[in-house]
């Protein structure tokens, strides 16, 4: 059979199964390659290829038109005999992160001192946290207690868009918090003009539309992709760029989009959020007092904090894994984003604010 031969068959699409390959490729070693393309097509390329494996792929089960392939998610498979306590540590952090923010929620939510601008921004920033942890943790916990790193085609671009939405999603509620504490102590006498509601809920839906624009964009442009038979992801979720780098087609355009919505997207609200600071504390420079500007500075140093945990992992993250070809480690770095700063923000928001402190204590009083 010639070069680059390409079978389809318009009533089954095949499914690609890897512990089949070895023992399929065995009877016939000349160099040939295994291109899935998610619209049905199956290229064979390579110098020559058995009639036994043209027939047995022919008898493979059909498989789902809209789901033609699996991934694998390697997660931590290093660490075989730490499944069970990686298990019941990410269950802990997961369970530890779902009621710590729901806690403020309802918090906010049932106390009417906490009906600001601030709290309403702190409050969805928690709801986000929820759902941004949600989507890789379950999955992740699945996949140990069932010792399956399998995960479809359609899961895998699920979860890649709603982790690229949420993760936008968090930074843009960040920065709409500095944008709002800049306002309390740079113009507080104008604070409550400025910041009503219909701006409040403006900002909000802005920051949900575009960080909905952005995942579907990059998630269709995932979809238009050809990916080979190598179908291992060294990560614990599909994360963008490690699904990028397993296709067989032209990556240049995802990998321009990607890095150009990196740039704006975060060095944007990143540039935004230190502009807010810079001019907090030329305000706080100029309060005559020591106790004043403490007081006042006190205000943002929760924000500073998740501001400085959000930016500094994920930077870390991605800087390091520039420079390293060790996907392991870059797994074990993501926890920190995806897992540990949204398992701490409530924390850091409930320890040193006392309105916190009273609104959880009459929500859990009742």
């Amino acid at each position: 059979m010639g070069t680059g031969c390409c079978f389809w068959n318009p009533l089954f699409v095949y499914e690609t199964n890897a512990c089949l390959l070895p023992a399929v490729l065995s009877e016939e070693r000349a160099s040939s390659s295994i291109i899935i393309h998610p619209g049905g097509w199956t290229f064979f390329t390579g110098t020559s290829i058995s009639y036994s494996w043209i027939s047995h792929l022919h008898h493979m089960e059909p498989g789902n038109a809209t789901q033609i392939s699996e991934f694998l998610l390697l997660g931590f498979s290093e660490t075989h005999g730490q499944q069970p306590i990686l298990f019941g540590l990410f269950l802990c952090m997961y369970l530890i992160t779902v009621l710590g923010n729901l806690l403020i929620i309802l918090a906010v939510s049932s106390d009417s001192h906490l009906h600001t601008p601030m709290y309403f921004f702190l409050s969805n920033l928690s709801l986000v946290d929820i759902c941004f942890t949600s989507t890789t943790i379950p999955k992740m916990l699945v996949n140990i207690q069932t010792q399956s790193k399998v995960i479809t085609y359609a899961g895998c671009i699920t979860q890649m868009y709603f982790c690229i939405h949420f993760a936008v999603l968090d930074d843009f509620i960040l920065t709409v918090m500095a944008y709002d504490r800049y306002v309390a102590i740079c113009h507080p006498l104008h604070y409550m003009v400025i910041m009503n509601p219909c701006l409040c809920g403006l900002l909000v839906l802005v920051s949900w539309v575009i960080s909905i624009l952005n995942s579907l964009l990059e998630s269709l442009m995932v979809l238009d992709l050809s990916f080979c038979s190598d179908l291992e992801i060294p990560h614990f979720f599909c994360e963008l760029k490690e699904v990028v780098q397993l296709a067989c087609s032209d990556t240049f355009p995802n990998d321009i989009v990607m890095y150009f919505l990196a740039g704006l997207l975060g060095g944007g609200p990143l540039a935004g959020i230190l502009y807010s600071y810079s001019k907090i504390v030329s305000s706080i420079r100029a309060i005559p007092s020591a106790q004043g500007k403490y007081k006042v500075f006190s205000t943002c140093v929760s924000h500073l904090s998740v501001v400085s945990l959000f930016y500094g992992t994920s930077l870390g993250v991605y800087l390091g894994s520039a420079g390293t070809h060790h996907s392991q480690s870059s797994a074990v770095a993501s926890v920190m984003y995806t897992v540990v700063t949204p398992m701490l923000n409530p924390f850091i928001y409930s320890l040193r604010n006392k309105d916190i402190k009273r609104a959880l204590e009459r929500f859990l009083g009742r």
